[in-house]
């Protein structure tokens, strides 16, 4: 460790970053061969858990910018899996819906996902999966509800 640097081995943060990464790695190997990408999957999960979202809205969900969002939408609606209208039906916002192309390959991809998730989770009991759980909703409320204004990154 440097003397004003972060000490990497005691690190939490530095440690959710590479189980996040590793967690990413993991997802992006199952979904590759169903033509997916972690992003492509989450857009769709989004989609079917809230249908109608906004590009805004599903760009935020899945932690990209509203261009990359949009690209992924007109590349996902090209190929069969969403349908947006021509207009906005109220404002600018043209809600997303999926087809049952996409619902048909949410399903296949979000069993790949889950098993990568149970995966991660071996060799954790219940009680320490639910734990972790409530361990790590306490950290992203601290974040982002407690940090008086000020960005924390890792």
């Amino acid at each position: 460790m440097s003397q004003d640097g972060v000490d990497l081995p005691t690190s939490l943060g530095y440690l959710l970053k590479e189980a996040s990464s590793a967690l990413r790695a993991a997802m992006e190997e199952v979904l590759r061969p169903l033509g997916m990408t972690v992003t492509h999957y989450s857009c769709l999960e989004l989609l079917a858990q809230r249908p109608g979202l906004s590009n805004s809205e599903l760009a935020r969900g899945a932690f990209v910018t509203r261009q990359s969002m949009n690209v992924l939408l007109q590349a996902l609606e090209r190929d069969g899996y969403v349908v947006r209208p021509a207009q906005a039906p109220v404002g600018k916002v043209l809600p997303t819906q999926l087809t049952p192309s996409g619902r048909a390959s949410l399903k296949e991809a979000s069993a790949a996902v889950r098993a990568v998730e149970r995966r991660m989770l071996t060799g954790l009991t219940e009680t320490d999966q639910a734990r972790a759980f409530t361990i790590l909703q306490s950290m992203i409320h601290s974040l982002r509800d407690d940090n008086g204004g000020t960005e924390v990154s890792v």
